[in-house]
């Protein structure tokens, strides 16, 4: 870092591990950790983890000669952003959890707190594979499938903060059960978690997604059969995101896009056979990595600090 920089204090909290930053004003990272979320310990032991993580980078970011002047937290499930609170999330077992202010308490910094997909749409559109189109929609493949529209660098969050739950189309009715308790979810048919519960269904011997995308392109039939099934539901799924949105760029991120060609092409042919009048958008793999959720964190940090100078 160089003495005298603006950064801010970057979050972006999963089930399993938190990816943490110092991030400026550019966008460029200046300083990154990992730690261990630790889910298990209950939700009032993740707040305070994450707490003392950003806590512990903004001393990082004073130690170092920096200003620390926002902190953005991005979290899995149902976020009110408005209000900065955590409404619900499984993964980590928060309820109604007023995580901004309790940042801002311990931090003394304006907080944002953001949903982990919306935010990292928010980066890939304004940093990313998206940056050079008004309307996107970023795609999140993996243990589950989510979305974020993002227009004018702006994602939108819903009445009630759960927009862009694209999972939970009904694509299949006859399908498997899904997690909200449904049967034929996108989500249920095409998550990464799906294919891999799938193939091992099938096959009688387990195998993630990442296998099956790899044996299918080699040549095996059953997983080519189970991945054909993923390919087609998906493109069912954005075909009706794309009715919904019209977007100019649909960016695939998450852990099944890391198939590369071997999801983008085949889905880029299905999508196309599923549009009549609808403008075909532009299909590409994310840009940013698993970097997404903490520069989108950020970036959110930055809005909410313009929007306070206003």
């Amino acid at each position: 870092m160089t003495p005298g920089d603006e950064v801010v204090v970057a979050l972006d909290v999963g089930g399993t591990g938190m990816k943490c930053a110092l991030v400026r004003p550019d966008g460029r990272v200046t300083h990154a950790e990992r730690h261990p979320t630790g889910a298990e310990r209950g939700p009032e032991a993740v707040v305070a983890t994450i707490l003392d993580v950003a806590e512990g980078l903004a001393g990082t970011a004073r130690a170092a000669g920096s200003t620390p002047v926002a902190c953005g937290i991005a979290v899995p499930g149902v976020i009110d952003e408005a209000r900065g609170v955590a409404v619900w999330s499984a993964n980590v077992g928060f309820r109604d959890v007023p995580l901004r202010e309790l940042a801002e308490k311990r931090l003394g910094l304006p907080t944002a707190l953001g949903h982990d997909v919306r935010v990292g749409g928010l980066a890939e559109a304004r940093l990313g594979a998206g940056r050079d189109t008004r309307h996107v929609l970023f795609v999140a493949i993996g243990t589950g499938i989510a979305a974020a529209h993002v227009v004018g660098g702006v994602a939108a969050t819903g009445a009630h903060g759960a927009a862009g739950e694209i999972g939970h189309i009904l694509v299949r009715p006859d399908g498997p059960r899904c997690g909200c308790g449904r049967p034929g979810c996108l989500e249920a048919v095409a998550s990464a978690s799906a294919i891999g519960r799938r193939y091992t269904e099938l096959a009688g011997t387990p195998g993630t997604a990442a296998e099956v995308a790899q044996r299918a392109a080699a040549g095996d039939e059953l997983a080519g059969r189970v991945w054909r099934a993923a390919v087609e539901a998906l493109a069912d799924g954005l075909a009706t995101g794309q009715a919904l949105f019209d977007v100019d760029t649909m960016v695939i991120g998450g852990g099944l896009a890391q198939a590369g060609p071997g999801l983008l092409d085949p889905l880029r042919a299905a999508l196309r056979e599923r549009l009549t009048f609808h403008r075909e958008p532009r299909l590409v793999a994310a840009a940013l990595g698993d970097e997404a959720g903490c520069l989108g964190a950020a970036l959110l940090a930055l809005d909410t600090l313009e929007e306070e100078s206003r």
